[in-house]
């Protein structure tokens, strides 16, 4: 039986980075056995990532879990040769060996390879991934989601995405009961945020990821952050500097402050970790544990650092 968005835990695990080539199995393993051991029970991932080596490897993390204990979620539309990188050996162009293909064919066969990656008979999540471009073609990718969530392999139909347009223009034209984007309600860009209050008014499951910004809010200071996967410019270089100086005066360190802020949005269903070691597991729920004071909220939107949307159920969360 799958379970439902309404009963999606609060924090779930990315696993995106642990299906990196340069991490080890080992200590993938080692980081999903102590998200398990603390009690996490959502987990997300996508044949895309190592070409299915992070869907192997969350498989045989999750072996003696019983099925009906936790949620989990896979994507289809996109994938890359086994085991490799984004950028693949021999160029310097990311992505160059990135394959997409949202025909009913190619997205039944993915299901069924991520079903046997995973050793599992059923999917609670599956996102159409990486939809930018291709909104037309993902028509007939959940036209065949459908029919698999008829047959009880599928139980949501969602999208994954790093940009807001494509998901709102897909939520336009088919039913959809979950998203996942990225980096799109942070601290740093809250453009997410209109598109945040449709899905709430449309009962549709948000589930946010990239709330570091690929590293920038991820600690801070630090010598060389990166924003969007690339080199932060000096201007989000300052806005960082100057939404940390508002935290530290509160007595927030900055990475708490970006993990309970996009958790607040009431929007907000599952909020995405993505860490690569034990450390980093037990460091974000420490993090969400945190009693912020909402005077920190209100200063940071005082100040014009942040949005002001979302910061009630914020404010809730730190008195709660």
């Amino acid at each position: 039986m799958t379970i439902a968005p309404a009963a999606w835990p609060r924090l779930g695990v990315g696993c995106a980075t642990l299906a990196a080539p340069r991490v080890s199995e080992h200590d993938a393993a080692a980081t999903l056995a102590q998200a398990i051991d603390r009690g996490v029970r959502f987990f997300d991932v996508a044949p895309l990532y190592g070409g299915g080596l992070g869907e192997e490897r969350l498989g045989r993390a999750l072996r003696g879990l019983p099925r009906d204990d936790y949620v989990l979620c896979t994507k289809t539309g996109v994938t890359r040769p086994y085991a490799q990188a984004a950028t693949p050996p021999g160029t310097a162009t990311p992505r160059a060996a990135d394959r997409w293909d949202y025909s009913r064919g190619a997205t039944r066969a993915s299901v069924q390879r991520s079903l046997e990656r995973l050793g599992v008979d059923r999917l609670d999540v599956v996102h159409l991934h990486d939809v930018d471009n291709h909104v037309e073609a993902c028509l007939e990718a959940h036209a065949e989601l459908a029919q698999l969530h008829a047959e009880g392999v599928v139980g949501a139909i969602g999208i994954g995405s790093n940009l807001v347009a494509p998901v709102a223009a897909l939520l336009a034209r088919a039913p959809f009961q979950a998203f996942l984007l990225a980096g799109r309600y942070t601290l740093l860009d809250a453009s997410a945020a209109d598109l945040f209050a449709q899905a709430q008014c449309q009962g549709v499951a948000v589930i946010a990821g990239g709330v570091f910004n690929s590293g920038i809010l991820g600690r801070w200071p630090q010598p060389a952050p990166t924003y969007d996967y690339r080199p932060a410019s000096a201007a989000e270089i300052g806005r960082t500097a100057r939404i940390a100086a508002v935290c530290a005066r509160h007595g927030v360190a900055l990475p708490t402050a970006a993990l309970q802020f996009a958790a607040g949005h009431p929007a907000v269903r599952t909020l995405l970790i993505g860490p690569r070691s034990p450390d980093e597991v037990d460091a974000s729920l420490a993090a969400m544990d945190v009693a912020i004071d909402p005077a920190l909220w209100h200063d940071l939107a005082a100040q014009g650092l942040v949005a002001r949307t979302g910061l009630a159920r914020a404010a809730e969360t730190a008195a709660s």
